[in-house]
C-alpha cells in the first residue's frame, strides 16, 4: 500500500474540512468527511497491523525461552488471525478500477424458481447485509418489494464504505440454490435462481442527463410481507425511463418527495453504470478482447444437498460450510475473484 500517497490524501481532505465555505454544500461536505474519516480509518488500520506484527514476534520469543506450550499456542491463534486480517487488507490492493472506490447500490432479484427463488433472493440479501454488518459498513435498504408466499421479488439496497462497490461488483450475476424444498410437502430437490446487480453511487461530478419527459412516475402504498400495507398514503415512487426500460423505486421513507429524490439517484447510477459498460464494450471490441462476464451469466452455485458446497463457477474457489457463507463470510470469493481476474489482465 502506498502509505505515503494515503497520508498526503488525509492532508489534503483535513485541509478542505477546514474551509468555512464547507457546509455551504451538505452533499460534498458529507461526501469529503466521509471519505476522511474512512481514509483516516485505513490509516490507523496498518499501523495496527505493523504494530501487532511486531508484537507476534515478541510472542514467538517468550514462548520459546519460557518453552510455555499455553503461550505458544496464543502465538499461533494471533499468528492465524493475523494472516486472515493482513489477507483482508490486500484485498483492497487489488481494486484500481476507476469507480471501486465508491458506494454500491445493490439490486437483488428473484428469478426461476418460483418461491424457493424469492425466499433464495431474501437469503443473498440477508447474506450481504450480514457481510456489511460484519465490517461495520452502514446499510440504507431503499425498497424491497415482497413475494406473496414467502421471501422476495426484489430489493435495493445502498452500502457505504471505501471500495463497496469494487468489492461487490464481483457478486454480480445470477445465483443458483440447490436444495430440498421447505415449500414442497413430497420434499423434492429444487433448484431455484437469483440476480444480483450491483452498480457504483453516482456523485456530483458525474454528468448524467436524464429528460423529465423520459420519466414516467407512479405512486403507490408501501407494502411489507404478505402484500399488507405499511404506509396509509401512497409515499411509495416507481419511476420507469421509457428509453431503456429501466424501473426503479423507493418506499422506505413515509414522505413522497424524499422517496422521489431517491429513486431518481437511483435511477441516475443504473443509467451511468450503463453508460459506463456500453463505452467499456465498445472499446473491448475495437481492441478484439474478450468481453467481461455479464449480467445474466451464472456465477455460483449453492448446494445444501445432496451435498455442501458453495462453488464459484468462474474462479473455481469452493467453500464448504455453506452457513458461514450465507451468513456473511465472502471474503475466499472475493479475494478468488480478484486474484482471477488480476491474473487474467496481466
Amino acid at each position: 500500500m502506498d502509505i505515503a500517497a494515503l497520508r498526503k490524501q488525509v492532508a489534503d481532505l483535513d485541509e478542505e474540512t477546514a474551509r468555512p465555505d464547507l457546509w455551504n454544500d451538505p452533499d460534498n461536505a458529507q461526501r469529503v468527511t466521509s471519505k476522511l474519516s474512512h481514509l483516516q480509518g485505513e490509516l490507523r488500520r496498518v499501523g495496527d497491523l505493523r504494530q501487532r506484527l511486531d508484537d507476534l514476534s515478541v510472542l514467538y520469543e517468550l514462548a520459546e525461552d519460557e518453552d510455555d506450550s499455553g503461550s505458544l499456542a496464543e502465538a499461533e491463534q494471533e499468528r492465524a488471525a493475523l494472516q486472515k486480517d493482513v489477507g483482508s487488507l490486500e484485498v483492497r490492493t487489488l481494486l484500481s478500477g476507476e469507480y471501486d472506490g465508491r458506494d454500491a447500490l445493490v439490486t437483488i432479484r428473484s428469478e426461476a424458481g418460483g418461491v424457493d427463488a424469492a425466499d433464495f433472493a431474501e437469503m443473498l440479501m440477508r447474506m450481504y447485509l450480514r457481510w456489511s454488518e460484519r465490517h461495520g459498513y452502514p446499510t440504507q435498504v431503499y425498497d424491497t418489494s415482497y413475494a406473496e408466499e414467502a421471501g422476495i421479488k426484489s430489493a435495493t439496497f445502498k452500502v457505504s464504505a471505501p471500495y463497496a462497490y469494487g468489492t461487490l461488483s464481483v457478486e454480480q450475476g445470477t445465483h443458483r440454490l440447490v436444495r430440498i424444498s421447505p415449500f414442497d410437502n413430497q420434499g423434492r430437490r429444487q433448484t431455484s435462481f437469483a440476480g444480483v446487480e450491483v452498480v457504483p453511487v453516482v456523485e456530483q461530478t458525474d454528468h448524467v442527463d436524464i429528460d423529465e419527459k423520459d420519466l414516467r412516475v407512479d405512486v403507490f402504498r408501501s407494502s411489507g410481507p404478505g402484500g399488507q400495507g405499511v404506509n396509509t398514503a401512497d409515499s411509495a415512487v416507481r419511476i420507469t425511463h421509457l428509453p431503456t426500460g429501466i424501473v426503479v423505486q423507493c418506499q422506505n421513507e413515509r414522505s413522497q418527495l424524499r422517496n422521489r429524490d431517491t429513486a431518481m439517484r437511483i435511477l441516475k447510477a443504473r443509467l451511468f453504470e450503463l453508460a459506463e459498460r456500453k463505452q467499456r464494450e465498445e472499446l473491448q471490441e475495437l481492441s478484439g478482447e474478450k468481453k467481461e462476464i455479464a449480467f445474466g451469466s451464472q456465477i455460483r452455485s449453492y448446494t445444501f444437498h445432496p451435498y455442501q458446497l458453495v462453488k464459484d463457477h468462474r474462479t473455481g474457489v469452493e467453500v464448504g460450510n455453506v452457513e458461514a457463507v450465507i451468513d456473511g463470510d465472502l471474503e475466499p470469493f472475493v479475494k478468488g475473484y480478484l486474484l482471477w481476474a488480476q491474473g487474467r489482465a496481466e
